[in-house]
């Protein structure tokens, strides 16, 4: 089947049974539907009727079609990555949560295969992704109403269209929400390697605005490095460089940072936090070390440090979602012109299971991993 007509049924009376989810009627939004004529092709879905590790409570299964209703269309899933929050989903630890049993995954990007007798501005063919994104996108058929999908330039690699919304908006609403930078100004961020942290460096590079960027120890840092300072960084430091009392020593030319990024937490956050200068900001928007941010008392009396954080779903809920698309097409523009690139490995769907422990970590590190359907 299809789709994420499929990931928000609630049942009439208990929870749902195999069985209730195969039958020919659904409950969605408290209305009682019968298939229509156009139906979706049968789709193939990660599924998951319980929270857990992902790669114990994800299987993946055979959906039969379901009804493409009059607004609705269904597309055809070409690409969609495995981000950190999908994987939190799963686990059940994610502030906000599909109700189960439901299709895993929440942004990707297709082709739309068929479309309701009232849908206009979308014909088969055309390439759309999910936005906002929704849950859903790893099966390879999804059906929702025409809102969701947002039409953009065929020539837009799919790898890049299924992930341009969750990491490289990140990084731009950052960059331009909580301090007025200018030309010449600068920015410090840990986790650089991360797709968040390459894009940082290639926005802020096209706004004249300097990076200094944190890596972790690890093998291979040197090459991590120069991949870096390819895309536009100033400088990049392992975390074990700055084990020093004055780290603004190592910033030579470059001005003290106004603001900050932090998305690993622990002792990587308190690097970001010593490079700041006097009034200086840091904005926390993940926390990979699991370890609480701990400032000291000094750095709010003495340097009236500010401490922010953002999440993009809350600011995608509030009703911005024209404002969404215009800079994912802004995004889309850059990449198509070569100025936005960043790391990613597409897997085969055949191959889910091996992506899923390699976005997991149980492969070292390795880029973002991307389900091509």
């Amino acid at each position: 089947m299809a789709c994420t007509r499929f990931v928000t049924l609630k049942a009439i009376h208990g929870t749902w049974t195999h069985s209730q989810l195969l039958s020919p009627r659904i409950h969605t939004s408290g209305i009682v539907r019968a298939f229509s004529a156009l139906k979706s092709p049968p789709s193939t879905a990660v599924f998951y009727e319980k929270h857990g590790p992902p790669d114990t409570v994800t299987k993946v299964i055979e959906l039969p079609p379901v009804p493409v209703g009059a607004n609705d269309v269904c597309v055809k899933m070409l690409a969609a990555p495995i981000n950190p929050s999908d994987i939190n989903r799963i686990e059940g630890v994610y502030p906000v949560r599909p109700p189960l049993p439901t299709v895993a995954g929440y942004e990707g990007v297709g082709e739309v295969h068929s479309i309701g007798s009232a849908v206009q501005g979308l014909s088969p063919g055309d390439l759309v992704m999910a936005s906002p994104p929704s849950p859903g996108t790893w099966q390879t058929h999804v059906v929702k109403d025409k809102d969701f999908w947002h039409k953009i330039d065929r020539d837009t690699p799919v790898e890049y269209a299924a992930t341009v919304t969750i990491n490289p908006l990140t990084a731009l609403r950052m960059i331009e929400d909580y301090v007025d930078l200018k030309s010449g100004d600068a920015i410090v961020q840990n986790g650089a390697t991360s797709m968040v942290g390459q894009c940082v460096i290639q926005l802020a590079k096209l706004r004249g605005i300097h990076t200094i960027n944190i890596i972790r120890d690890r093998p291979g840092s040197d090459d991590a490095k120069e991949k870096l300072k390819k895309l536009g960084a100033d400088v990049v430091f392992t975390e074990s460089q700055l084990d020093v009392k004055n780290v603004k020593g190592f910033l030579d030319n470059l001005p003290e940072p106004a603001l900050g990024f932090n998305c690993v937490g622990g002792n990587a956050a308190s690097l970001v936090l010593k490079f700041l200068r006097q009034g200086g900001t840091m904005v926390t928007y993940g926390g990979m070390a699991k370890k609480p941010v701990t400032v000291s008392t000094s750095s709010f009396i003495f340097k009236e440090l500010s401490l922010k954080g953002f999440w993009l779903q809350k600011w995608i809920s509030s009703d911005r979602k024209e404002e969404c698309r215009e800079m994912i097409d802004y995004l889309l523009g850059l990449i198509r012109e070569g100025k936005l690139k960043y790391d990613m490995e597409l897997a085969p769907f055949s191959e889910f299971h091996t992506a899923l422990d390699k976005a997991l970590g149980k492969l070292g590190s390795q880029p973002k991993q991307v389900i091509k359907f």
